[in-house]
């Protein structure tokens, strides 16, 4: 049985909850995936932006302060490094027979 490594950006839990989401979703809000995850604000926004970084998810902006606006879409590249980490995942139960 081989392991193959598991993406270290999603082998988190709130991460992947938020990737997770967005990969069923066209688009998902700032408020929507803190309710959704039941994440702090902070802690939301330090993952997000971190996804954001990695190019997995495309965060859109409008507004400041209490008025803005923050939506979340997933991209290509999150697409296929949530699929890939799904297919690594998998690998660690599969049954030899």
């Amino acid at each position: 049985m081989e392991f193959k490594d598991l993406d270290p950006l999603l082998h988190n839990e709130l991460r992947l909850k938020v990737m997770a989401a967005l990969d069923s979703l066209d688009d998902a809000d700032f408020v929507y995936l803190r309710d959704l995850t039941k994440a702090t604000a902070g802690n939301l926004s330090v993952q997000i932006s971190k996804l954001e970084e990695a190019g997995y998810i495309k965060v859109s902006r409008s507004g400041e302060g209490r008025g803005s606006h923050t939506v979340c879409r997933i991209t290509n590249k999150g697409s296929k490094a949530l699929l890939a980490y799904q297919k690594a995942l998998m690998g660690y139960f599969a049954k030899k027979d």
